[in-house]
């Protein structure tokens, strides 16, 4: 079915504060909107209100025709306790919960239930339109198709990441909405998987609100751009795809500071115009009054009236800036300024592999033999689940190899962002671990105080609230930053980093880069991000393929 969907005036509050305010947004057939602002501007809460899942504070959301159907495919892969990857599929396709109200329908026909001949007709219409009657003959070929190798009935929670970012994948390959919402699709996906994303998305006719901070897929996929502005409360629509959108918010910003200081230098030469004008009209008055050598009482009065004559004009001078336009002064873009703390140079040798062998089940790393050395920047690619976490934990000394050896050299301090982000996945609140992370820093490095470290939260986005709640409940991108905060707080000569894009906003992806940029310690870097990869200087590049180890 061809739909199309209308927002108009949509609004959201979250307490007092508003999110977004009056956002117009029309999703046709084929366009692709891509959903671009910092966290916390309301991404995805507008992908909840276009899917009908929350209401808005105010304004409205009409599908055309009324009957088509909206998917949403959430951030993160959700795994549920005893849901099976088939019944994940069915359950983010639609399909489950079509087949649910079929079943009901049928029950009431059965019943002989008055209406249920036209709701069992509307269930078995949407439960066709969702793909139903051929979802399981088409699961096969699309598990394929991403690479999925786990059987149908296999847990959920039992899957490794990339194994449910390749779900997640397939769900969206499998689903047939009218609409399609997507919030962050490229999280933990491979480049085979960027790229079979991106040819779905650009070969298919529904209309699609995707939220990505993968700068090179929006610059693929992305017709329109959508920008929330968290910090200035507004929003704008940028037709063309993102690099057009990126040359107008710049022409755009530059356009209103150009404005903003023609505005204020206006301002300014009256408000100097008045303050002279009433300053000489002031003391003209002055002068005139006391001076009582000029006999001649017409020369007097003449020069108090020429004085009011200047306070008159002052007065007029100040109408002419009420009478002004005020235009606000542009704010100043947020910058996070993240920088990482250094420490020591460690020896010369960082670490050594030397026909290190890991053996997980079914899979197996190696035999690898390698040499890291201080200074050296690395950057490791391969697919998903070809070993690449599994390798920086050998060289970082984390997992001891079944066979071979593997050694960490001298003076060596870790900095860590994992894929999973575990150091803050807990239920201490987020300023106590990070205070327990930061406690076991060397003694030469100086432990923040509560204060400090409150201080040093707020700056990466995680004051107020955020830092007494539960690191648990904290979402992706909240755990990111505060992951990137403790490498700031403790100094670190290896910095390792395991996909730390991954639900990151866009300022603070192009702040990474710079602060990548001027670290001098050495770098281990696995990253799907082809941008990133190609801003950030390495000098060498490893490949990881089905466990074993190259350098290209």
């Amino acid at each position: 079915m061809s739909a199309q969907l209308v927002a108009h005036g949509l609004s959201a509050e979250f307490g007092p504060r508003v999110v977004f305010d009056g956002v117009d947004l029309v999703v046709a057939p084929g366009s692709v909107t891509g959903l671009v602002g910092a966290n916390g501007a309301g991404k995805s809460t507008l992908l909840r209100l276009l899917a009908g899942l929350d209401r808005p504070a105010s304004g409205t959301v009409a599908l055309q025709p009324p009957g088509a159907t909206v998917g949403l495919l959430p951030q993160e892969v959700e795994r549920r306790a005893g849901e099976s990857v088939g019944a994940y599929l069915a359950r983010r396709t639609g399909v489950a919960d079509a087949t649910v109200e079929m079943d009901a329908a049928t029950a009431g026909l059965a019943d002989g239930d008055d209406g249920a001949a036209d709701r069992y007709s509307d269930a078995l219409e949407r439960w066709l339109a969702l793909g139903g009657a051929d979802l399981d003959s088409r699961i096969g070929p699309v598990a394929s198709d991403v690479g999925l190798d786990v059987a149908l009935d296999q847990p959920m929670t039992t899957l490794s990441g990339g194994q449910a970012a390749r779900v997640g994948l397939a769900a969206l390959l499998l689903s047939r909405f009218d609409v399609l919402l997507l919030d962050e699709p490229t999280n933990d996906l491979d480049l085979a998987g960027l790229d079979r994303l991106e040819r779905f998305v650009t070969d298919t006719d529904t209309g699609i609100v995707v939220v990505s901070h993968d700068r090179e897929f929006l610059t693929r996929t992305a017709t329109q751009i959508l920008e929330l502005d968290r910090h200035q409360n507004s929003w704008h629509l940028y037709g063309g795809g993102y690099d057009a959108y990126l040359r107008e918010r710049e022409r755009a910003r530059a356009q209103a500071r150009e404005r903003y200081e023609e505005y204020a230098e206006t301002v300014g030469a009256l408000t100097e115009r008045a303050r002279t004008q009433r300053a000489w009209a002031d003391k003209g008055a002055r002068t005139a009054r006391r001076d009582r050598s000029e006999r001649d009482k017409f020369i007097r009065h003449h020069d108090i009236a020429t004085s009011e004559q200047l306070a008159a004009k002052a007065r007029r001078t100040d109408r002419m800036i009420e009478r002004l336009v005020e235009v606000p002064e542009p704010r100043k873009e947020w910058e996070l300024r993240f920088s990482i703390a250094g420490a020591p140079p460690s020896g010369q040798v960082v670490s050594s592999l030397s026909s290190a062998v890991v053996r997980r089940g079914s899979f197996t790393l190696g035999p690898v033999t390698l040499q890291v050395d201080r200074g050296d920047r690395i950057a490791i690619t391969g697919p998903n689940g070809a070993g690449k976490s599994t390798l920086l934990a050998l060289l970082t000394g984390e997992l001891a190899p079944d066979e071979g050896t593997s050694t960490v050299g001298a003076s060596v301090r870790v900095g860590r962002v994992d894929q999973a982000r575990a150091a803050f996945d807990g239920d201490r609140s987020l300023l106590d671990a990070f205070l327990d992370h930061v406690a076991g820093s060397p003694a030469d490095t100086p432990a923040p105080t509560t204060s400090e470290a409150r201080t040093l939260l707020a700056k990466f986005g995680l004051g107020g609230d955020a830092a007494a709640r539960r690191s648990g409940d904290l979402s992706p991108g909240e755990r990111t930053r505060a992951a990137l905060a403790l490498l700031q707080a403790r100094g670190t000569n290896l910095l390792v980093l395991d996909e730390p894009t991954n639900h990151l906003d866009l300022p603070a992806i192009e702040q990474l880069e710079g602060a990548l940029e001027v670290f001098d310690g050495t770098l281990l870097l696995v990253s799907h991000d082809r941008q990133l990869l190609d801003a950030v200087r390495v000098d060498r590049r490893l490949e990881v393929l089905a466990g074993q180890v190259s350098e290209r």
